[in-house]
């Protein structure tokens, strides 16, 4: 694990190339990005394959120069089918946010349909199996992405489940 900048990072393409520039063989790279506990993204490249994204809350993302980029490259899956429709990109909601629904709070019919800038959904977006084989159920990645959840702390909890929690805190 090592901090890298972004600067030079215009595209995806360009994220997930360091990604596998920092890769042994064609081991596994996972990338945690964060901005300012405004949100959180895990970006996951498994070699040559595309790489897998989760980004804690998609309209706060987009409003970031380099969140945009994982954001616009979600959305855009959309129009080339590989989503049936945006609800798709929206991570499920938690057990808690449907009985806040039910108790007179927003009901999950309007939260999934709140977006943000360029139409990009406001909560958790992508892909939220991609720590599965890893140990993380996507519910847990939720759940360190709900209402309320500092990024910083969701992206240690996350570092401590897949045992390289002191390697996130000495590049930090």
């Amino acid at each position: 694990m090592s901090e890298t900048e972004l600067d030079n990072v215009e595209t995806l393409a360009d994220l997930a190339d360091l990604a596998r520039e920092a890769a042994q063989d064609d081991d596994t790279v996972l990338v945690f990005i964060e901005q300012e506990d405004a949100w959180f993204a895990v970006l996951r490249v498994d070699g040559e394959e595309d790489p897998r994204i989760f980004v804690s809350d998609g309209a706060a993302a987009a409003r970031s120069s380099y969140g945009v980029i994982l954001t616009d490259e979600l959305v855009d899956r959309v129009g080339d089918g590989d989503f049936d429709d945006l609800d798709s990109l929206v991570a499920e909601l938690d057990d808690e946010d449907e009985e806040a629904g039910a108790d007179g709070g927003q009901d999950e019919d309007s939260a999934r349909g709140a977006v943000g800038p360029g139409g990009v959904p406001v909560g958790p977006l992508g892909d939220s199996e991609l720590l599965t084989d890893f140990g993380l159920a996507a519910p847990q990645l939720l759940d360190l992405s709900g209402e309320g959840a500092v990024p910083g702390d969701a992206l240690a909890d996350i570092a401590e489940s897949l045992g390289c929690g002191e390697v996130l805190e000495a590049v930090r």
